[in-house]
């Protein structure tokens, strides 16, 4: 393959571009902060002199950073990993639209930005009659609708026998959880919508409200999709990332999403997984997606989908959904196959080429205090092992054979790491032998043991899949 690519991230998700970039024989330059000199995405490459393929910027998230040195480098693409740019399309159209044309490697901007609003996303699906969390599908200003429609929605819980109906009311122009109050009782609605039709009025400058379902005892799956520019369309199975933080960051996944030796599920799993898979696709067609993507979905304790919302970018977990794929009897590289056809070539093989066998399972180790809401911990890692086995790999940023001062600048996430076996009690197993082998030691300022949620992934293994 001929191209240059500016990978414009950091962390382990540099560190996988850059080995897919090798892999596909591609030249590539890194950006890095301050922050991160001492990350190994930086150390594995050249910082000064006539070699220099490393290059300082003030911010990950300042644009004229990123195109100044993909200009300066000679870059023909960029890669904008998983958060920063990956979901912004203002940034994918200018990359692609500017006088020196960059190769954005995901979708195209004008898909990112149609499934980027959720509101429009959910339109969509419902037009295709693909099953949404029900509620509106745009923004109300009227209170007497808003007020007929949420009554509506508790009714239709209560028939349904649901304990306990309650509905959401968001701001619809908020995002990351701000702007959203639930209600219980009909009687309360006025006051509440009120309330919060003002917040987001001062807030985000748009007083429109949706008012959804609030949904409970559900697990959060995801179907794996990778797509071409050339119409191709194929996916990689379904995983779970139910297990969250209280800030709703995942902590485990694994794949396949649902597995019988977990829980005894009331309804028939692999139909459901067969059936989100199919709407999926579904979606991914009409709307033309041509890179790699993922369909996030709510399934509820009886079995229903509600697809959540799309992610047009690669994710953290998209390796567990590659170490239950086999493409030419080996696991599938996902990251560089969005490299690949995002550079614009064919995938090269089709749904029948993919078989799925074993369970997967990955652990994202974080330095952080699970016992005090997940705060986070700082202070230098100095010791650093991990296992080697042939059913695992770990994806780091930190190095081994040095000493390394976690920055306070970003979340202090250390490593990715994938188990898999024959079955989900085999990955389990061997998930739990993973953690006892790893070694992680390290000091704050005050001299006090490094904190991790080692024990808290090793705890939420018999949760897994399960409701």
């Amino acid at each position: 393959m001929e191209g240059k690519v500016l990978i414009a991230n950091r962390g382990e998700i540099a560190v996988r571009i850059m080995n897919a970039c090798r892999d596909l024989g591609l030249d590539y330059a890194v950006v890095y902060t301050d922050a991160d000199k001492n990350s190994e995405h930086v150390q594995r490459n050249i910082t000064e002199g006539g070699k220099q393929n490393a290059w300082r910027i003030t911010s990950y998230t300042d644009p004229n950073d990123i195109f100044a040195v993909a200009d300066h480098t000679g870059c023909t693409a960029v890669h904008p990993g998983y958060g920063f740019f990956s979901e912004d399309y203002r940034f994918a159209r200018r990359a692609t639209t500017r006088d020196r044309a960059l190769t954005f490697i995901g979708p195209n901007w004008q898909v990112i930005r149609g499934l980027g609003d959720k509101i429009n996303t959910k339109k969509i699906a419902n037009k295709l009659e693909i099953p949404t969390i029900p509620g509106t599908d745009a923004p109300i200003y009227n209170e007497m609708e808003a007020e007929e429609i949420a009554a509506r929605l508790l009714d239709d819980q209560e028939a349904s026998g649901i304990e306990n109906p309650s509905i959401l009311i968001k701001a619809a122009a908020g995002g990351g959880g701000m702007g959203i109050e639930e209600v219980t009782e009909i009687e309360q609605f006025r006051r509440v919508y009120r309330q919060l039709q003002n917040y987001a009025k001062r807030q985000f400058g748009d007083g429109g409200v949706l008012i959804e379902q609030c949904l409970r005892d559900y697990n959060h799956l995801e179907v794996q999709l990778v797509c071409s520019q050339h119409g191709e369309r194929i996916h990689f199975g379904s995983r779970n990332c139910t297990i969250q933080s209280t800030g709703r960051q995942k902590r485990v996944e694994a794949a396949p999403g649902f597995d019988q030796s977990c829980f005894e599920y009331d309804f028939d799993e692999k139909k459901l997984l067969d059936q989100i898979v199919d709407y999926s696709l579904k979606l991914a067609a009409h709307v033309d997606y041509d890179n790699v993507g993922t369909w996030e979905w709510i399934i509820s304790r009886t079995g229903q989908p509600y697809l959540l919302e799309v992610n047009t970018r690669i994710q953290v977990e998209n390796d567990v959904s590659a170490r239950i794929s086999y493409l030419n009897g080996k696991h599938p590289n996902l990251i560089r196959e969005q490299i690949r056809l995002g550079l614009g070539e064919k995938t090269g093989y089709s749904q029948s080429d993919i078989t799925f066998r074993g369970a997967s399972i990955e652990l994202r180790i974080v330095a952080e205090d699970t016992r005090r809401g997940f705060a986070p911990w700082i202070g230098t890692i100095t010791e650093f092992a991990f296992p080697d086995h042939d059913w695992c790999v770990v994806y780091s940023h930190v190095p081994f054979e040095r000493s390394y001062p976690i920055p306070s600048d970003f979340d202090p996430n250390l490593a990715l790491a994938l188990v898999w076996g024959e079955d989900m009690d085999d990955a389990k197993a061997k998930a739990a032998r993973f953690l006892d082998e790893t070694i992680i030691r390290g000091r704050d300022s005050n001299n006090e043991p490094i904190i991790t949620n080692l024990e808290y992934l090793k705890n939420n293994l018999d949760r897994l899949l399960a409701f």
